[in-house]
């Protein structure tokens, strides 16, 4: 286990379908910052903020870190996602013996669902244009 210091960083990168999240976790009072705001400004969704704080819940760690997240591409969902990848990441460097608590619950599995490349002579991915007879 890694000694708690103010300025020991610990980094870890999440992704979920097109999003992608650089997370920061360092000691604190449970501060969480993306892209410069609070987390009850950037998601107002309850569900969002559930999800993003699901790892610290499940490792008994709620306000004894504090997180700076850059997060780009996707939606509001798959950035919520991103961003719980990338905790889950960054709180198994800090302490190795959260491993088995965060891989049981699916926060290291990286979701491997992407959206469908669309394919020629369809309209999208799989809709077909309309069939006529004559």
């Amino acid at each position: 286990m890694a000694k708690k210091s103010e300025n020991i960083v610990f980094q870890g990168t999440g992704r979920r379908k097109q999003s992608i999240a650089r997370v920061r976790l360092m000691a604190g009072k449970g501060n969480i910052t993306i892209n410069g705001e609070k987390l009850d400004e950037y998601f107002g969704s309850e569900i969002l903020k559930v999800i993003v704080n699901q790892p610290f819940a499940v490792t008994n760690t709620v306000g004894k870190y504090d997180v700076i997240v850059k997060v780009v591409g996707g939606g509001l969902s798959g950035q919520a996602g991103a961003i719980r990848h990338g905790i889950s990441r960054a709180l198994n460097e800090a302490n190795s013996e959260f491993r088995p608590v965060l891989k049981a619950n699916g926060f290291l599995t990286r979701d491997p669902r992407m959206k469908e490349r669309k394919k020629y002579g369809l309209k999208k991915a799989r809709k077909a244009p309309q069939f006529s007879k004559r």
